[in-house]
């Protein structure tokens, strides 16, 4: 079983989540794990499994409307970053697709 079924039960609110972001097309909340003193998952409410698999129209353009609008809110819009991680080599385990926001502190480069 894949680990999607979490974010598909937080979209019903099924299960609990820090919800800090939400419009008709994606869900923004908290990651259970942070990587950084601000780690948001902005996940679309239609399932797709990840960038692979994108419809050619769809919302995937909402994450990254959302992620800006979440960085303005959270006062780090002048500096955060956006990942989306594609496939288990890459480090995806929930497949639904999803982006992280981090930021909060400085973000070496390259990242990984």
């Amino acid at each position: 079983m894949y680990l999607m079924d979490i974010f598909c039960k937080i979209i019903n609110k099924e299960i609990p989540a820090e919800i800090i972001y939400e419009n008709n097309h994606v869900i923004a909340f908290n990651d259970i794990n942070p990587v950084a003193p601000i780690h948001v998952l902005i996940v679309p409410k239609t399932h797709m499994e990840g960038l692979n698999n994108l419809p050619e129209e769809g919302d995937q353009q909402h994450i990254l409307n959302a992620a800006a609008e979440i960085a303005k809110q959270l006062g780090v819009s002048d500096g955060y970053r956006l990942v989306i991680n594609c496939g288990e080599k890459a480090g995806q385990t929930v497949f639904h697709l999803h982006a992280h926001l981090i930021a909060g502190r400085d973000l070496a480069w390259p990242p990984g």
